[in-house]
């Protein structure tokens, strides 16, 4: 079988360490800048940033409208979180609050459990999500807020799971999309 090709949005952000993990997972890591490089791809990840520019570049290249008719599994981290909610692209029921856990200095990593495993999570400027709508499950929390959640093929994270040793959460999206291609 040919390995899952997988999408990373590559106008600004962490996406060249997205790459790198889905690379590592036996998986073929596409940059993805212009519309037309969705054509093709099994599952797509949106990385971290900052999603006031994701938003602008994203309109700019049209890039929103084709992530939206995209329909391969899709995973946002941090930024990429964000420009997934309602009041983005409008692709997961939920509300997120951006910066939420401080600014820059008040950065932090902690270990959190996901479906039965540990999980090193890097949180930078990092948002939370406030709101939940009723088909989205929350798979971690920190503080009580939740900060990994599913909805169908949408996987988002608050933090950066791509700046550890750690690909359990890269697998379980890989296992997504494995399972939509199947």
């Amino acid at each position: 079988m040919k390995p899952l090709r997988i999408g990373v949005l590559a106008v600004q952000g962490n996406f060249r360490e997205h790459a790198a993990m889905l690379r590592r997972l036996g998986a073929e890591a596409v940059e993805v800048r212009k519309p037309e490089e969705l054509d093709g791809l099994d599952g797509l990840v949106i990385p971290g940033g900052e999603s006031t520019t994701f938003m602008r570049l994203m309109r700019l290249y049209g890039l929103d409208e084709a992530i939206r008719a995209f329909e391969g599994p899709v995973f946002g981290t941090c930024a990429g979180m964000i420009v997934l909610d309602r009041d983005h692209l409008g692709l997961v029921d939920i509300d997120v609050r951006r910066n939420a856990f401080g600014r820059q200095v008040a950065s932090f990593e902690t270990d959190i459990e996901v479906e039965g495993s540990s999980v090193r999570a890097v949180f930078i400027r990092a948002p939370w999500i406030e709101d939940v709508g009723p088909d989205v499950e929350v798979l971690a929390e920190v503080e009580g807020h939740p900060v990994l959640a599913r909805q169908g093929r949408f996987l988002v994270a608050s933090f950066h799971p791509e700046l550890t040793d750690n690909t359990r959460l890269h697998e379980l999206f890989l296992e997504e999309v494995g399972l939509v291609r199947a």
